[in-house]
């Protein structure tokens, strides 16, 4: 296929060669396996791939960098207890491949920053500490002493403490999270940024408004006996591929599901565990049983137009509205004024789908409501998220066996680091909490969130970032006002496996720190190895032990990391004792227990197999810390998302060849697409109402109230079944079309998944030179495959 773009492809990622459908998504249960152990084997070799996956997610190994989706208990567990992408992601930081100080010498930073984010991290593990100089043109090694005394220093240079920011990924085990929130707050503020702000911060504020707490109310046995099991917004296949099992035991014993997404993606329809013969050579488990192709933006009139149906039914639990809940009656009323008109532009289903819904959800008695990013990321997030918790109050859907809510969230320990106080705004009895163990007053004024903390580095009112982990300049919106921001800083500092794209948009002077990986040994201390601790989205909290060798001598722990730099910035002020922190987590471990709510005798309880799970009053007794000591019912008007003529609602989305920013490689097989990731899922009608065609290249053009274009160009144009006026791409890529303004009312999250674009013909090739900003797109035809829904595997 030839290459069709304004210049030639670059050597690091030809994409000329991009195929739209055909067989290469295959969905036999055996392609997973064979897509899984090829890539292990090709970078780690055959020991080590043993070595790592047969250690991953049991009781006596280490805990996945992917997801947070939970694991069985112990004595359930498979041998294989992993998924594809899990497997991808061990791979990508046990491989073999390094990046040393000769490769830094060898590539300028000019040079780098033309590379994709796919080749970055395609290059291994960095061995070594290294720092970008003043007005220098290539990264060189730094000692850990001398990485420390740069930090501190500029950290002691600043005006005011809050010129800092120090922001956190998901993968941060509780015990660094804890150490990392104390040095910050013990330095003098609270910005804490992380990235919960941008993928369940809306659930994390709607939640806990109406129920008291932010987090799920279900156990892993509830999901495997729900009676119906509603997913929204959220995409298993890909995002999290053992919630696929956890599916296929709960239809086994009877339950139905409800899809509520624009695309109909290929977990949600059939699902092929390799685990078992049917898996292999039979047909595999059906699994949506009703697919809502919702309109984007569309779910809370779905939602409030549900609830009206059971409200005139009479399908509602009474006896637990009355005991348990306040604002039914309010409600109720909101409720009785519903415009079906207005539902069905929202939604763009009809009343009979709806309908449908409905009664699934009247006629069953333990309902599970699940949801991720596609809730989470609109400007009505918040109001999304409180509109599925007012239907499961409606059916008395909360605190009893088989029923709840269940966000799930999208990175390993994003809810560890939030139970540990990685927060801009925590509360105040945690603060207490810190005072009365450590014997300083922390600061109280809330501190910057990740689209606050973009701001403070664009108007120079913050001058330090410090990225524990992440890959924040890719995972931020307006790429462009990100990447100029980053660069108003005097110094950027990341605690990093591998390369991303935040490595080389940097501050005026750099440091990269590299630190051990869930999978190797922590010798930290001198001793045995260092266990570290990690929660679930379901608040199961248990210990992790990495197998192998470190990648590098050189390489040090994130709570080393930490405790160093503290000791580099404040020393022995409060009298904090670090050494004794990095010598022993279990020291970290026992301070814990005495700050953190429901985690006394921690160090015991992850001792056991399994861990412990942390209590939820609405879960474990029917009770709700609100400001009304009950379940409340909120009503939010419902209206239609306004789209000009002529344009579309875009979602941006991942594929499932990446996880979060980390891309694996080029292909997304269950969407039928190999070999580029520059394409734009359009429905055939409006391709020909915009008078397009079907593998025409386009630049992706968004519009917003400040008036400010945006533009991600060269863009292939697939047909594909998505809602009228809906259309999707992936991210990083189009993180540039979204605008620092675009957020969550109440909860500030960047509303990622509804942008009003248009859809401009160009020439066609690359004119951006990074992952973010422009790729290569080639040429590419698409069959008939694509249109089908191929059947998503793992291995667990």
């Amino acid at each position: 296929m030839a290459f069709m773009g304004r210049r030639a492809p670059r050597q690091d990622i030809d994409e000329s060669d991009l195929e739209v459908g055909g067989s290469a998504h295959a969905a036999a249960g055996t392609t997973a396996v064979a897509v899984s152990m090829k890539r292990s084997i090709e970078q780690m070799g055959v020991r080590r791939t043993a070595q790592t996956l047969l250690k991953l997610n049991q009781a006596d190994g280490f805990d996945c960098q992917g997801c947070a989706w939970p694991d069985p208990d112990p004595s359930h567990r498979h041998t294989a207890e992993f998924c594809e992408n899990g497997a991808k992601a061990v791979t990508e930081e046990a491989t073999l491949r390094r990046v040393t100080p000769d490769f830094f010498a060898e590539h300028s930073l000019d040079e780098l920053g033309g590379k994709t984010d796919y080749w970055l991290g395609q290059q291994g593990r960095i061995t070594e500490p290294m720092v970008l100089r003043e007005g220098a043109t290539h990264y060189e090694a730094i000692s850990w002493d001398g990485a420390f005394e740069l930090i501190g220093r500029q950290l002691n240079d600043l005006a005011s403490p809050d010129e800092a920011i120090f922001y956190t990924s998901g993968k941060t085990s509780n015990e660094a999270a804890f150490a990392y929130q104390l040095f910050v707050r013990a330095f003098g503020t609270n910005n804490l940024p992380d990235c919960s702000n941008m993928c369940h911060e809306s659930t994390s504020v709607g939640l806990a408004e109406v129920i008291g707490i932010g987090k799920a109310s279900v156990t892993f046995d509830d999901v495997h006996h729900a009676d119906l099991i509603v997913i929204a917004g959220q995409n298993p296949g890909t995002n999290h591929p053992r919630m696929l099992t956890a599916l296929e035991e709960a239809k086994a014993n009877g339950a139905k599901v409800i899809a509520i997404n624009p695309l109909k993606e290929a977990g949600l329809v059939r699902f092929k565990n390799p685990q078992n013969v049917r898996g292999v050579v039979g047909n595999g488990t059906g699994m949506a049983d009703l697919h809502l192709a919702v309109r984007i933006n569309g779910d809370l009139a779905l939602l409030q137009a549900i609830s009206s149906l059971l409200l005139e039914w009479g399908a509602l639990d009474g006896e637990f509205i009355e005991r348990h809940t306040y604002g039914f009656e309010d409600y109720a009323a909101h409720l009785r004024e519903l415009d079906w008109d207005v539902v069905l532009a929202s939604t763009g289903l009809t009343r009979e789908e709806i309908e449908q819904a409905a009664r699934m959800i009247a006629d069953s008695e333990k309902t599970i409501y699940c949801w991720a990013m596609g809730i989470t990321q609109h400007k009505n997030g918040v109001a999304t998220v409180k509109e599925i918790a007012n239907l499961s109050f409606l059916r008395g859907d909360i605190g009893k066996p088989g029923a709840g809510l269940f966000p799930v969230r999208g990175h390993s320990n994003v809810q560890g680091d939030r139970t540990m106080g990685i927060w801009e705004r925590a509360p105040e009895h945690f603060l207490d909490a810190i005072r009365d163990e450590f014997g300083f007053e922390p600061p109280r004024e809330h501190g910057y969130d990740a689209v606050a903390a973009i701001k403070a580095l664009r108007d120079g009112k913050a001058r330090f970032f410090f990225g524990m982990g992440g890959n924040f300049v890719s995972a931020a919106p307006d790429t462009a006002v990100t990447e100029a921001a980053f660069r108003n800083a005097d110094l950027t500092v990341h605690v990093s496996t591998k390369l991303n794209r935040s490595h080389v948009v940097t501050g005026k002077q750099a440091l990269i720190l590299p630190a051990l990986g869930r999978s190797e040994k922590d010798l930290t201390g001198g001793g045995a190895p260092q266990r570290i601790t990690v929660e679930d989205s379901l608040c199961s909290v248990h210990s992790s032990v990495g197998p192998l060798k470190p990648a590098s001598p050189h390489l040090r722990s994130e709570v080393d990391i930490i405790c160093s730099m503290a000791q580099a910035t404040i020393g022995d002020r409060h009298g904090i004792p670090w050494s004794a922190f990095r010598a022993d987590y279990s020291e970290i471990r026992h301070r814990i227990a005495r700050v953190v709510p429901g985690c006394a005798a921690y160090d015991e309880k992850v001792s056991q197999p399994g861990g412990f799970v942390l209590p939820h009053p609405p879960r474990d007794t029917r009770t709700f810390p609100t400001v009304q000591d009950r379940a409340i019912f909120t009503c939010t008007p419902t209206s239609v998302l306004h789209v000009p003529e002529g344009r579309l609602l875009l979602q941006t989305m991942r594929s499932h060849d990446q996880f979060n920013t980390t891309i694996y490689g080029l292909d997304d097989r269950y969407r039928g697409i190999k070999n580029g990731r520059r394409v734009v899922f359009v429905n055939p009608d409006d391709i020909v109402s915009l008078g397009l065609e079907e593998g025409q290249m386009v630049d992706i053009v968004s519009e917003w109230e400040d008036g400010v274009e945006r533009q991600a160009p060269a863009f292939r144009v697939v047909s594909y079944d998505t809602p009228r006026g809906c259309t999707g791409a992936y991210y990083p890529e189009t993180n540039p079309l979204v605008p620092l303004d675009s957020k969550a009312d109440g909860s500030n999250q960047p509303a990622y998944k509804s942008v009003v674009v248009r859809l401009e013909p160009c020439d066609g090739g690359p004119e951006g030179p990074t992952g973010a900003t422009g790729a290569a797109a080639g040429s590419g035809g698409r069959g008939d495959e694509a249109k089908r829904s191929p059947q998503p595997t793992h291995l667990a």
